[in-house]
């Protein structure tokens, strides 16, 4: 008996596997072809035969593992895997709230109802019940819109790059855009505001330095083939030190003088002043559109706490503009997403209630002490799992409000660290833990900084307390 054979046992050979119809006639997988058809099953069955005599023939597959019983709980498994769906909810312990990977914001629960009401019945996206004709799907939010705002008019796309391409391509084809060097923001993705403008058929115009830019700075640049002055709120990252930017009323006035409409990309976006649940204090929509700008874009989908959108607010002329150019049908949001919008911007006439009922903002203002209690009900659980090699401690620790608002801000929050103290590389020891909590049937994501794996809890639903410890209880590192 050589090597091989002494270590697996009997080795198959690609012969010994069955065919695809006998493996089709063993009971489990006969199950299977009356739950999900013939064709399906069959398929996976050739893929598993294709793997087995590969094995075979790499003189690595076992006789044992040609077994009926081995063969059905090896198609199970496969098939399982085959079947789950690729967008999969997960557990956000990564302590930044509005996590562009993970989804950024989470409706709150009036509004999965209106997106499971828009799913299942016929509605009026573009029917307008009062007439009996053809309607705007607009006109469903414009009015929320312009009373939380302030704004004449506005307009739905489906996110804020796309809210800044139409406005450019519409208000400035061919012509110049004057924007701050400071304010030359790049998005997600590696996504940057001048190939925006490139793509729009605008004319890129910078002005002033990256730390410092003046009044006459945008005077100067100025001629007759300006079609407008931008100002984008770098709500993404921050300079600091030796800087200057010129205020919003001050640049509206500039371009009043000279003709010219002046236009704010702010990004996040917020109605409402976050100021006074102690959070980070952030220019609003509103006070934006008091100072003079004739048209804003923002994100639906960050500070706002909706689902993805981009969201253009402004002048009548300017918003009616934009709804002519062909460009926004291409761009244009479906019945889900104005489903959620609609109640979640609903949710800002009562604002007293709004920490209470708007999730993304209920997480930014959740208290320490729930997130500590939740730590100390996990902290053994998870050590058992982990076993001694690890040492996982309950800690204080800061949340991130979003990678793409507010970056630089964080939140005084709770969790779970865990330091490896065992032999060997700690580097590895932590990625190994990584990989464990990724690939539970709720995958769970952290964050590792300096060979410590962090777990805020910031973000755990209470119900999700009992799923971990479910969770690490039945699988061991």
């Amino acid at each position: 008996m050589n090597r091989s054979e002494s270590s697996l046992g009997q080795l198959a050979q690609a012969a010994d596997i069955p065919s695809v119809d006998r493996l089709l006639q063993l009971p489990a997988i006969a199950l299977f072809v009356q739950q999900h058809g013939h064709r399906l099953v069959a398929q996976q069955v050739r893929q598993m035969q294709a793997q087995l005599r590969q094995r075979a023939l790499a003189q690595q597959l076992a006789s044992d593992e040609l077994l009926p019983q081995a063969l059905e709980q090896r198609f199970q498994t496969q098939l399982q895997a085959e079947l789950q769906p690729k967008l999969r909810p997960m557990i956000n312990l990564t302590g930044t709230v509005l996590h562009t990977n993970l989804g950024r914001a989470l409706l709150p629960e009036v509004a999965v109802q209106a997106v499971v009401t828009a799913l299942t019945s016929p509605a009026n996206l573009e029917f307008d019940i009062g007439t009996g004709k053809r309607g705007d799907r607009d006109d469903l939010v414009e009015d929320l819109l312009c009373e939380l705002t302030g704004a004449e008019a506005a307009t739905i796309v489906n996110n804020n790059a796309a809210a800044v391409l139409l406005m450019l391509s519409t208000l400035a084809p061919d012509r110049e855009v004057v924007v701050s060097r400071g304010e030359l923001v790049e998005i997600g993705g590696a996504f940057r505001i001048p190939d925006i403008m490139k793509r729009a058929g605008a004319h890129l115009v910078e002005v002033g330095t990256t730390n410092r830019t003046h009044a006459f700075d945008y005077e100067d640049a100025i001629t007759d083939q300006t079609a407008m002055l931008m100002k984008v709120h770098c709500s993404n990252y921050a300079v600091m030190g030796f800087t200057k930017e010129v205020p919003l009323a001050e640049l509206v006035q500039i371009g009043r003088q000279k003709g010219v409409p002046t236009t704010v990309d702010l990004g996040s976006g917020t109605l409402v002043d976050l100021a006074q649940w102690g959070l980070p204090s952030e220019p609003t929509v509103r006070q934006t559109i008091e100072a003079g700008a004739d048209v804003v874009t923002f994100s639906g989908d960050k500070l706002l706490g909706g689902p993805q959108a981009g969201i253009i607010v402004g002048t009548k002329d300017h918003i009616r503009a934009l709804k002519k150019n062909p460009l926004k049908r291409a761009l244009r949001v479906g019945k889900l997403t104005l489903a959620a919008l609609e109640p979640v911007l609903a949710l800002y006439r009562s604002p007293e209630f709004l920490a209470e009922k708007l999730t993304t903002l209920a997480l930014f203002t959740r208290p320490q002490s729930e997130m500590k209690q939740q730590a100390v009900r996990l902290q053994p659980v998870l050590q058992q799992a982990l076993g001694a090699d690890y040492q996982v401690a309950i800690e204080p620790m800061f949340s991130q409000i979003g990678s793409g608002a507010m970056p630089v801000d964080v939140l005084p929050s709770y969790g779970l660290v865990v330091h490896f103290v065992g032999s060997g590389r700690a580097g590895s020891a932590m990625m190994k833990v990584e990989s464990w909590l990724r690939g539970q049937q709720r995958p769970v994501i952290g964050r590792i900084h300096r060979d410590t794996l962090y777990l805020d809890l910031r973000c755990l639903a209470e119900a999700d307390v009992s799923l971990l410890q479910t969770q690490w209880g039945q699988a061991l590192l």
